[in-house]
């Protein structure tokens, strides 16, 4: 394989071939080939001990680079609740503690959130995409959707804090969108495709 066409495939950060899928459609790169990190023998997911969401993204992202020796690809995601002071951040999938599931999850949110105003449930998701490239440098981006906390979940679709996330200026979560919508506007979104203009650039 050519030096071009080795730079043009990425390995992504994560053992789920649907979040690889659905990072190459945000991306929008039809000329680039995202592998999930499953695909290599003996990868293993590495801690993830940051304190930033860029810290995380970015201890992915090297683990898989260094496995791999491709350019690798990662993005964390938290969700900040004002009423909350930030919680949970950074944490957002380890909310509830150790086992916590996307159900566990949400209702520790709702119960934290009882008797909150809704004047007062602003909330937003942050994601913060990686790349790093192999002895060339990393580099970050950054999606932000603004929106609130409703009092109980609505929707069926999407995954994680979805249900229980209206964003700015709508009357529906993102949970009752479809994937298409949600993509347009959502937080992953905006980061992948801010990635992708980087990416685009060392083509």
């Amino acid at each position: 394989m050519s030096e071009g066409a080795a730079s043009r495939r990425y390995v992504l950060a994560t053992f789920n071939r649907d979040k690889a899928r659905e990072l190459h459609a945000l991306l929008g790169i039809p000329e680039i080939e995202v592998l999930p990190w499953s695909d290599f023998p003996g990868a293993v997911s590495p801690e993830e001990t940051g304190e930033t969401l860029a810290e995380n993204a970015l201890i992915k992202a090297r683990a898989a680079a260094r496995h791999t020796g491709l350019a690798a690809i990662a993005d964390d995601t938290g969700l900040e609740v004002e009423a909350l002071n930030g919680e949970p951040g950074v944490r957002a999938a380890r909310f509830s503690g150790p086992g916590a599931t996307y159900a566990s999850n949400v209702a520790l949110l709702l119960e934290r959130m009882r008797g909150v105003p809704s004047g007062l449930r602003a909330a937003r998701f942050r994601t913060v995409c990686a790349a790093v490239f192999p002895e060339d440098g990393e580099t970050l981006a950054e999606g932000v959707l603004e929106g609130r906390i409703t009092e109980a979940p609505r929707g069926a679709q999407g995954f994680g804090y979805d249900p229980v996330f209206e964003p700015a200026g709508l009357s529906r979560t993102l949970a009752e969108m479809t994937t298409a919508e949600k993509n347009e506007i959502s937080h992953r979104g905006r980061a992948a495709r801010a990635l992708a203009l980087r990416l685009r650039e060392r083509m």
